[in-house]
C-alpha cells in the first residue's frame, strides 16, 4: 500500500516539475485610437431612419401659436410663469371636475426652475415647448387641509422665490405677510383645499415640504402634453396681467430664477 502511494507521489511531483513556468508579457497602456470617423455610413439604416427624421423635424418646427410679446421667466410676476401656472391650473381643474372633485381646484403651484428657457415674440413652434418643458413631470392634485395650507405663504416669505401660481396672491414686505388669498379668499383652517402641481413638487422637491401634509392624486397629465394642448388652443397668446407675487422690499440676498 505504502509503495503505491509513493509511485503515485513521485508521479506527481513528475508531471509538476516538467510543466513550463508562466511568464506574464509586459503591458503597456497605449493611445486610444477613434475609428468612428473612418467607419462608412450605413446607407441602409439611413434610408430607413430618414422618413421618420423628416417627420419629426418637421412636427417640430410646425407653428402652434403666436405672441406679440416676450415671454420670460423674470420678476415676481414673469410672464410666462404665470401663463403656465395658469395652463396648469385649467388642466388640473377640468381633469378634477371630470374625476370626483365637483369644486374643481382652488389653485395652482410650479417651479421657476423648471421653465428651462424663454419664448421670443413670434410664432411659436411645437419644439419651443419641448425646451421650455423638456421633464416628464406629471401634473398632481394635492388635497390639503386648510389648517395646513399656511404652510404654502410661509415658504414664500422665507424663500421670496418667485415660483409662479395660479388663482393665488402672496405679498409679502420685509418679514412680513401682508396678503395671502386663495381663489380671492384668506384661508379657511376647516376647509378642504385642492391644490394642482407637479409630480416633483407634490414629492416635497424645491424645498416645498408643506405638500408632504397632504394627500397626492394622480392625473395621468404630462405638464408638457398639456402646454402644448394649450399653446395650439389659444393661437395668439394673451398673457397674464394681474399681480399675484409681490414681494416688497426684497432683500438683495433673494433672487429670482
Amino acid at each position: 500500500m505504502k509503495t503505491r502511494y509513493l509511485i503515485s507521489g513521485l508521479a506527481l511531483l513528475s508531471i509538476i516539475s516538467c510543466k513550463t513556468p508562466l511568464n506574464i508579457a509586459k503591458v503597456q497602456p497605449e493611445k486610444n485610437i477613434s475609428i468612428s470617423k473612418d467607419l462608412p455610413e450605413d446607407q441602409i439604416f439611413k434610408s430607413i431612419i430618414e422618413p421618420y427624421k423628416m417627420e419629426l423635424e418637421g412636427k417640430m418646427n410646425t407653428k402652434i401659436s403666436h405672441t406679440s410679446v416676450d415671454l420670460t421667466k423674470q420678476g415676481d410676476d414673469s410672464n410666462l410663469g404665470n401663463l403656465l401656472a395658469d395652463y396648469t391650473f385649467e388642466g388640473a381643474d377640468d381633469w378634477a371636475k371630470k374625476n370626483g372633485i365637483p369644486g374643481g381646484v382652488d389653485g395652482a403651484v410650479i417651479n421657476i426652475g423648471g421653465i428651462r428657457t424663454t419664448i421670443a415674440a413670434g410664432d411659436i413652434m411645437t419644439r419651443q415647448i419641448y425646451e421650455v418643458m423638456p421633464f416628464e413631470n406629471e401634473v398632481m392634485i394635492m388635497k390639503m387641509k386648510g389648517s395646513d395650507m399656511q404652510g404654502l405663504f410661509d415658504y414664500y416669505l422665507k424663500t421670496l422665490k418667485n415660483n409662479p401660481v395660479s388663482h393665488i396672491v402672496i405679498e409679502t414686505d420685509k418679514d412680513k405677510i401682508v396678503n395671502q388669498l386663495i381663489n380671492g379668499k384668506p384661508i379657511d383652517p376647516a376647509k378642504t383645499y385642492y391644490i394642482a402641481t407637479s409630480d416633483y413638487l407634490a414629492l416635497g422637491g424645491d424645498n416645498m415640504d408643506y405638500f408632504k401634509k397632504g394627500e397626492m392624486i394622480a392625473t395621468g397629465i404630462k405638464l408638457r402634453d398639456l402646454f402644448l394642448e394649450k399653446f395650439i388652443a389659444n393661437p395668439e397668446i394673451k398673457v397674464p396681467t394681474d399681480s399675484r407675487l409681490n414681494f416688497k422690499n426684497k432683500k438683495n440676498n433673494k433672487t429670482d430664477e
